[in-house]
């Protein structure tokens, strides 16, 4: 597949993709189309910020006030129409009969009439029932007409009702409502997930109010009310369909004796469109809508619909680079409004859902330049090892759209990433392909038969064959926040290749601050010497409770030495932890898999070597003199480890400096008291 590139715009040609015989797959992910999007920028990070939702917010609040100016002006009206009634003309027509009505005092503009001249800005008076029986007594009183008299008599006896009564403070109450300032605009859709959390982080707290939070956060109605707020609050951020100055519209016709669609969209060329087309014979078919773009958010074009014409073009025969040109002249101006006629997609889709975010932990390095099989080149995300994803949508499960963690307000379009099994499935094929341009060794038929068993096994399919184990194919790694609980402390755990300081990190912290940091009690089999104290010095046990403490897995690590065991069981890492402090490890790669598995929920710190030279001056000043070949042995095992173990690290430190190297070890312990860290999401649960 080969893709060219110009002014924002990219088409997408079928390639090679790969060799061998297990290719089949990819070339049906692939699809056998070109691939286009409509308006991509050139580069994911080059992408303008959308529109803010303080805007959005801005014009919310204009149209409640000018709703309010409405109905404010409505009401004036009505009061002004009270000069037309028999009964006030005729108390004007006598001026010297009556008295002042202290209800409309504060209706009076400023030449001394009634109403008319009301701030529309303060909300009305409201008029309380004692009031108004003594408006009517003094309206009574200054009537001379028996009529008049009886009329009023009438409304005395209608007010001094029950029924009314209850109904006069009913509106009272509503009237009273209704002018209050707008209620606030939700600050999050998702209060649930977030009071998991905290009840995830009260539930190891030591303070009676954090359990009485944590158990108040368990009830059921307490979670219905989250419930309520979220589902209210996802229509109130519910983002307008497009950006200021865009309209959209959509209307049925007939067109060429087709029932069609026409869609109006007029936009800005600094929002992008986020569609792909491709070609389908002589069809031009929308084949992908990305999350963030115009054309998702006004929820008027759809996957499948074919094109039929553009801004007056008939679209049907042409090209997708003919489309480019044809929607390139009207983005080249600045703003645009695009007409296209669609003939809808037959195909009856369920009724959309909302997605859950994914997060997930890159295992492994991607570039879509370098990949052939990705459908658009423009919209593939690029991310190292270890990067953070949002993975926002699955509808495509070979190409998922994500966002990298913290570009989410820089990047207004989804990029596109390897969906989990399609990257295992293509990574297996690799593999094979790799095994079967290995030459085979005269002599050794066995490992022949062990290779061709093996290729068998990696033509299955991953989803279906038991045999297949998933996690020889690094791919993603859901994850989850964690910010850890003041009385239950992360172990933190350097690893490195020798002579790189990781020893001498730990004993300097453990020396430094004895009263936040201490190591765990290691197991062994030797006898107990005089000056040795059992619980402090080690855990002395037998041989054969040693043996079994390990086949039982209870040791993150373990070795002999002079014919002793020797080992740091999980055991003795919590009895660390409860006591407050920091647990201090140095463990090999080996036992990363057993440490990650257990329920400490370690912080890994990766100890990596510096330059050469640079490693040799260290190593100088501790009175050693390595060899050249021993230097670069050290930084050839230091790349090794991050290539094989390097996904499951939380941090690494270049020791270029000891003082250094300690001063951003302890920025990362102490950030892990202030800010909530990534873990994955299976140690949560």
């Amino acid at each position: 597949m080969t893709a060219s590139h110009m002014n924002g715009y990219v088409t997408e040609t079928d390639g090679g993709g790969g060799s061998g015989g297990g290719t089949d797959f990819l070339e049906e992910v692939v699809q056998r189309h070109r691939e286009m999007a409509v308006d991509c920028p050139s580069e994911l990070g080059a992408r303008t910020l959308p529109v803010r939702r303080s805007a959005q917010l801005e014009r919310i609040r204009q149209q409640q006030e000018d709703r309010r100016r409405r109905e404010e002006e409505g009401r004036n009206r009505q009061e002004l129409d009270l000069t037309s009634s028999m009964r006030l003309k005729k108390l004007s027509q006598n001026p010297k009969v009556g008295i002042d009505n202290p209800t409309f005092e504060q209706m009076e503009g400023p030449g001394g009439s009634i109403g008319g001249l009301q701030s529309l800005t303060a909300p009305p008076a409201l008029l309380e029932l004692e009031d108004l029986l003594m408006s009517l007594k003094q309206v009574q009183h200054s009537l001379n007409d028996s009529q008049s008299q009886d009329d009023i008599e009438l409304v005395l006896q209608l007010v001094q009702k029950p029924d009314f009564q209850k109904a006069f403070n009913i509106h009272n109450a509503v009237a009273h409502y209704m002018n209050r300032p707008s209620p606030p605009y939700p600050m999050m859709d998702h209060a649930q997930s977030l009071a998991q959390e905290v009840e995830v982080m009260m539930h190891n707290s030591s303070q009676k109010e954090g359990l009485e939070l944590g158990t108040l956060l368990k009830t059921p109605h307490m979670q219905a009310l989250m419930m309520a707020h979220d589902s209210v609050a996802e229509q109130e951020m519910q983002l307008e369909p497009l950006v200021p100055s865009v309209g959209q519209s959509e209307t049925l016709t007939q067109w060429g004796g087709e029932t069609v669609k026409i869609v109006r969209i007029e936009k800005a060329k600094d929002i992008p469109l986020g569609a792909t087309v491709r070609n389908d014979m002589d069809s031009v078919v929308i084949s992908r809508i990305v999350k963030g773009g115009a054309a998702e958010n006004s929820g008027l074009l759809h996957e499948g619909d074919e094109i039929l014409e553009i801004n007056g073009v008939e679209i049907r025969g042409k090209d997708v680079n003919e489309v480019f040109d044809i929607l390139y002249l009207k983005t080249f101006l600045g703003h645009w409004t695009l007409n296209v006629v669609v003939f809808p997609c037959s195909q009856i889709k369920p009724p959309p859902i909302k997605e859950t975010v994914m997060h997930v932990k890159a295992h492994f390095d991607y570039d879509p330049s370098d990949d052939p099989y990705v459908p658009c080149r423009e919209l593939g995300l690029c991310f190292q090892k270890g990067d953070i994803l949002h993975i926002i949508s699955q509808d495509d499960p070979n190409w998922w759209q994500a966002y990298r963690d913290g570009d989410e307000d820089n990047q207004p379009l989804a990029g596109l990433v390897p969906g989990k099994s399609f990257q295992q499935q293509r990574e297996a094929m690799k593999q094979t392909i790799e095994e079967d341009k290995e030459p085979e060794k005269s002599g050794k038929l066995w490992c022949a038969k062990k290779n061709k068993k093996k290729r068998k096994k990696m033509q299955y399919n991953a989803n279906k064959n038991d045999d297949f184990d998933n996690e020889e194919i690094l791919t993603y790694e859901e994850m989850a926040l964690y910010h850890q609980p003041a009385n239950r402390k992360r172990p933190i755990a350097l690893i490195g290749p020798p002579n790189c300081g990781q020893n001498e990190l730990r004993q300097r912290l453990l020396s430094s601050e004895s009263d936040r940091f201490a190591g765990a009690v290691p197991h062994t089999t030797r006898n107990r010497r005089d000056n040795e104290v059992n619980g402090r010095d080690y855990h002395f046990v037998s041989r054969q409770a040693f043996e079994m403490d390990s086949a039982a897995g209870k040791f993150i690590e373990s070795g002999e030495f002079e014919k002793n065991l020797y080992g740091t069981s999980t055991d003795s890492v919590r009895q660390v932890i409860n006591t407050g402090k920091i647990c201090l490890l140095c463990v090999h790669t080996q036992s990363l898999k057993v440490l990650r598995s257990s329920d400490l929920k370690p912080y890994i710190i990766f100890i990596a070597p510096p330059s050469q030279e640079r490693l040799r001056a260290l190593l100088a000043k501790d009175n050693k003199t390595p060899k050249p070949e021993e230097l670069r042995e050290i930084i050839e095992k230091a790349r090794e480890m991050e290539q094989n173990y390097g996904h499951l690290f939380d941090a690494a430190i270049v020791n270029t400096d000891q003082d250094k190297a300690f001063q951003e070890l302890l920025r990362l312990i102490n950030k892990l008291d202030t800010e909530p860290q990534w873990v994955p999401s299976s140690w949560l649960r």
